[in-house]
């Protein structure tokens, strides 16, 4: 691919970012494999997709249910000894005891609180099926999925959430059925492998230790542009889904003029290192 091209993509998600770019929407629908609560049967949401999400990839949980100690026992169901839950969060509202001075309304706001869980898989005495996958209406495009395969990357196909984990070596996808649309996948997977390049036995990048800091703000920065790259590469047509995303960084971008460049330079050495890959089925197997 001539430099030319990544140029051009390169200085149209500039454009997007400077004209406020639209806000971040996920591409993909929330599907039966999508970890949910099993009393009230509803999807988790925000951070907690993730951290399901990827306790079940460390873990090795195949089954997307989860319920408190209180709520496993109240359909006589018994957590096994032993087992580890996982902690997740919710906002819990709090009123004010004392009306607002200005406005004499009852204001109040909200606290976060932390609890546990356990996985359908970390308990006995009921029977929970695992959803089935249906894939039929997505329609394969070939050179890029021969390009995922030879990355010889580990990837695994379920939940609501889309993510590399460094510990595990591994990224995490949403079924392909849940997706927009077929280029909105391969978007997102081309995302994460360009988080897989930067592995530290791969191309040793420094990812940041937190959400929103200004490492993390920057490896997302160079993720996004090597999936606009790949995309290119492979034929794979379509918006800038993310491009919302990367609207938070703009600041930064601005604080150091050559930020969008390293990281220019950086999208393209990942995209021509995932490019260059020839796994065989022989070391993937392995």
């Amino acid at each position: 691919m001539s430099n030319a091209i990544y140029t051009e993509i390169t200085n149209q998600i500039i454009e997007q970012v400077e004209k406020g770019a639209m806000p971040w929407v996920k591409p993909w629908r929330v599907d039966a494999s999508a970890d949910k609560n099993i009393i009230s049967q509803k999807p988790y949401q925000g951070i907690n997709r993730l951290i399901l999400g990827m306790t079940s990839m460390l873990r090795g949980f195949e089954t997307p249910v989860w319920g408190t100690y209180k709520h496993w026992e109240s359909l006589g169901a018994q957590v096994r000894k032993g087992e580890k839950g996982t902690k997740i969060v919710f906002f819990k509202p709090v009123a004010k005891s004392e009306p607002d001075a200005e406005s004499n309304e009852q204001k109040g706001y909200a606290v976060l609180k932390g609890y546990w869980v356990f996985n359908a898989s970390q308990v006995d005495g009921i029977a929970i099926m695992k959803p089935e996958t249906d894939n039929n209406a997505f329609q394969d495009v070939a050179l890029a999925e021969e390009r995922i395969v030879k990355t010889g990357a580990v990837i695994r196909h379920g939940g609501d959430a889309a993510f590399f984990a460094p510990s595990a070596d591994a990224i995490q996808m949403p079924n392909k059925s849940s997706f927009d649309n077929e280029s909105s996948y391969y978007a997102t997977i081309f995302h994460e492998l360009t988080h897989w390049s930067g592995a530290k036995h791969r191309l040793d990048r420094v990812f940041g230790k937190k959400f929103g800091d200004s490492k993390y703000a920057f490896e997302e920065l160079v993720a996004e542009m090597g999936a606009a790259f790949l995309c290119q590469d492979h034929g794979i047509q379509g918006e800038l889904r993310h491009a919302g995303y990367i609207s938070h960084w703009l600041q930064a971008m601005r604080d150091d003029s050559k930020a969008i460049f390293k990281a220019a330079a950086l999208a393209q050495k990942a995209a021509d290192y995932i490019n260059q890959l020839d796994a065989t089925q022989e070391q993937i197997a392995a």
